[in-house]
């Protein structure tokens, strides 16, 4: 039996491993910080072979609330991901299971590489109408891609996506992978008249060095890029300082920043309460384009989600707030769960990839119900 994370977005430490019934591990922390959560690694030489796993460390993770109820996802060829079963006792994470290969991986959520990140930018450039343009680099020197459908012109609109700012939310760029097939499928009607109506600017993945490194939450250097807005730099999150140069050349109508929450087992949106600058017209964008995406996927709801911080209390550091905030336009932040969709479960798979590509696509059909009025 043989252990290993020596690969994208792996992140495993063995403690112990003399025995299958009682293997020890431990989560990695991110570098230069102190949150953990996320990992991802491959046992082999265990077909037939009971396993009881005990990551050991989970008590004092980032999110350890989010535990109870977990099941850790598992995969033979790293295509299909399902889950396997797993509890939250003594503030130790346990996963038990008898692979039915010679080796299986398990992690977190379903991983996305940047091996098929790189597939899904060379793809995309390739559709008419589409522009693959690097907006500079990461810490690491990694590039940090921006996909843009359509040319900018009086009439249309700006719309903005990005997401990944925590590198261990990796649901955010399968529902990216969706939202931008979509866009790319000309006998799609909403995807064809969106590109008529307005420009698409797309960064699929906001944080490639976290992922690589298989970090949770931050990047090379241990900055949380969704607390950087306000003030970012170059020397600590490049990513962010490049994606809002950007922002601020080409305006933005409409801003969505994608993400995954530990906890919650829902979709839901956060908007922009808290923040005293946002007119009633964009809070009235809001409600509509929740309401369009509550219609188009049964998966997505509005009954549970964060509390609303007090008016002049919300946080500006954070993407969608700071957006809202500058940019007086339609912004909002959409959490997917690590677990199931309580609204709408289905046990052995949880929350999926491909669950995560269908939301992608509902969000293309609440954004046409909103266009012609972002602005």
């Amino acid at each position: 039996m043989k252990i290993t994370s020596a690969f994208d977005s792996g992140n495993i430490e063995v403690l112990s491993a003399d025995r299958p019934d009682d293997i020890r591990l431990s989560i990695r922390k991110d570098n230069q910080s102190d949150f953990y959560q996320w990992f991802h690694y491959r046992v082999s030489g265990v077909r037939g072979v009971p396993l009881t796993m005990h990551l050991v460390n989970a008590a004092t993770s980032a999110f350890p609330d989010g535990w109870p109820g977990y099941h850790a996802v598992a995969s033979y060829d790293r295509q299909r991901w399902f889950r396997a079963p797993t509890v939250y006792e003594e503030g130790r994470l346990t996963i038990r299971h008898t692979p039915e290969a010679d080796a299986v991986y398990y992690a977190y959520f379903a991983p996305y590489s940047l091996e098929r990140h790189a597939d899904l930018c060379a793809r995309a450039q390739m559709a008419p109408g589409v522009r693959l343009e690097v907006l500079g680099s990461t810490v690491d020197g990694r590039d940090l891609d921006l996909l843009t459908f359509g040319e900018p012109s009086p009439e249309k609109r700006t719309c903005w996506i990005i997401a990944r700012q925590h590198p261990g939310e990796s649901m955010a760029e399968w529902l990216v992978e969706g939202l931008i097939d979509r866009l790319l499928d000309p006998e799609d009607p909403v995807g064809r008249i969106l590109r008529e109506r307005a420009v698409f600017h797309v960064v699929p993945n906001m944080n490639p060095d976290g992922s690589f490194r298989g970090h949770l939450r931050t990047n090379a250097v241990g900055a949380n890029l969704n607390r950087e807005w306000v003030e970012p730099t170059l020397w600590r999150s490049p990513e962010v300082f490049c994606v809002r140069r950007k922002i601020e050349e080409t305006g933005v109508d409409f801003f969505l920043d994608v993400h995954g929450d530990e906890g919650l087992p829902y979709n839901f949106l956060a908007g922009a309460e808290g923040i005293l600058s946002v007119t009633p017209r964009v809070f009235e964008l809001e409600r509509d384009f929740q309401a369009a995406l509550k219609i188009a996927s049964p998966d997505f709801q509005t009954e549970h989600g964060y509390p609303s911080p007090e008016p002049g209390q919300a946080n500006l550091t954070m993407a969608s707030n700071y957006v809202a905030d500058v940019h007086g336009c339609l912004s909002v932040t959409l959490e997917q769960p690590f677990k199931d969709a309580a609204n709408a479960p289905l046990p052995e798979l949880g929350w999926s990839p491909a669950r995560c590509r269908r939301l992608g696509y509902a969000v293309l059909d609440a954004l046409l119900a909103v266009v012609d009025r972002l602005r």
